[in-house]
């Protein structure tokens, strides 16, 4: 089983630490790419009109600076920069020994500037959004698609691909439908059903978190998964389509 998230919008950056190391990350075939999206980064981090370019607000430009100088920042693990809702529902830091490592194994975090990374690659924290473009590499979803395609063919042949990715990231890489279930979420009133994103993210990773707690053998097809996931929820499992995924729904009352 793999787990498949998006990053956090924000990064908690740490105190100290060595700078990334692109060679040793996860996928090493996406170096050479990674550092074209780095560059093509501090480049534009670095003028005028950064904040446009990159989509986000004036609060944010300590966080941009932080871009221009990413090869010198200090590292620390992903499960640790990532932060916010579904990372904080995920609960790494409260995870036995024994939990982290499967953590550790299970979990890729597909990125805009990394391409994808596992949970205890070194990386420093930065701002940068996939539905970004960049000069010279272009809007990045596109660029990273067939990128990720050939570097986690391999990884990911014969596993159940549980994917908790938005809609944003989900784009940058389609795997095997086959054995691909995408997560949505749900909140119920009167019959009625609503997308909540706050609530999304929250269950996403309280759903990761289960999976990687619970005990037993991982769920190795979407019908493991569904029964795996009512064991808290209510669940709908859709069937994929040669070309679509399966879809796993999680029902939360209003």
């Amino acid at each position: 089983m793999l787990i498949l998230l998006p990053p956090s919008e924000g990064k908690t950056p740490p105190d100290a630490g060595s700078p990334v190391d692109l060679a040793a990350l996860s996928f090493p075939s996406l170096t050479e790419a990674r550092q074209r999206v780095a560059a093509a980064l501090a480049e534009v981090s670095g003028q005028d009109d950064a904040l446009s370019q990159l989509g986000v607000g004036a609060t944010l430009v300590h966080e941009v600076s932080r871009n221009t100088r990413l090869a010198h920042e200090p590292a620390a693990p992903a499960h640790s920069i990532y932060t916010g809702v579904l990372f904080d529902a995920l609960g790494y830091p409260s995870l036995t020994p024994a939990q982290k490592r499967k953590a550790d194994a299970a979990v890729v975090v597909v990125s805009g500037l990394w391409g994808a990374v596992g949970f205890a690659d070194s990386i420093p924290a930065y701002r940068l959004s996939m539905s970004v473009g960049l000069p010279g590499v272009g809007k990045l979803a596109s660029y990273w698609k067939p990128q990720l395609a050939a570097a986690l063919a391999d990884h990911s042949e014969n596993h159940l691909l549980v994917d908790c990715r938005s809609s944003t990231y989900a784009a940058a890489w389609v795997p095997d439908p086959a054995r691909t279930v995408a997560v949505n979420v749900f909140t119920e009133r009167d019959g009625v059903r609503k997308v909540v994103s706050h609530f999304a993210k929250h269950t996403r990773g309280e759903l990761a978190r289960h999976l990687l707690t619970r005990r037993g053998k991982a769920p190795e097809t979407p019908a493991q998964l569904a029964k795996a996931a009512a064991e808290r929820w209510i669940v709908e499992l859709v069937p994929g389509t040669p070309r679509k995924a399966h879809t796993l729904n999680i029902i939360l009352n209003d």
